[in-house]
């Protein structure tokens, strides 16, 4: 039963998964459901493509959506672009991992920023999809810097989870309910 919201009806969803999962998939296939025949669903993208590797999969993601998506950019201003969604907006995010990544690379302070994005979440009246990988489940990275950022990622699910209306775990792209519905 979906909640009543100001200015909206809530329905955030939080879609994790390892890589190639099929979280991508599976959030864009609920977005195109729920947008339907009367509204277009707006991707927003946090991928950089900075090198080949980088342009190639972004190229992938972009043929995997029809000429209906709209594409909006937010490698930096995430909380910018939800804070942007109106109540007839579907939208899916792709991917919180990577928006985290761009901000570790522009020095950001990653507490503040995570605070921030969690409270536009919380509030936005726009049905949304937030894709973010599972990176906490292998073995202890051998840098600081990868544990900070895995420790960072950590963080920001569980705070994006409790914001969040629902919460799916995709593996071998089976979608499993961790919380709601």
């Amino acid at each position: 039963m979906l909640q009543q919201r100001q200015g909206g009806w809530m329905t955030t969803t939080l879609v994790l998964g390892g890589a190639r999962s099929g979280k991508s998939a599976y959030a864009q296939a609920q977005a195109e459901t729920a947008a339907g025949e009367t509204s277009r669903p707006t991707m927003i993208v946090t991928a950089q493509a900075l090198d080949d590797e980088m342009r190639n999969r972004v190229a992938r993601h972009q043929a995997d959506r029809d000429e209906h998506w709209l594409t909006l950019e937010a490698p930096l201003d995430l909380v910018g672009a939800i804070s942007g969604l109106s109540k007839n907006d579907v939208a899916v995010v792709d991917c919180l991992t990577l928006w985290l990544s761009n901000l570790m690379a522009a020095d950001v302070d990653i507490p503040t920023a995570c605070s921030a994005l969690v409270q536009a979440v919380a509030v936005t009246p726009a049905r949304l999809w937030l894709v973010s990988n599972e990176v906490g489940w292998g073995i202890v990275p051998d840098n600081a810097l990868a544990r900070q950022f895995r420790d960072h990622a950590g963080r920001l699910h569980q705070d994006i989870a409790g914001a969040a209306d629902e919460a799916i775990l995709v593996v071998a792209g089976l979608a499993m309910t961790l919380k709601g519905r």
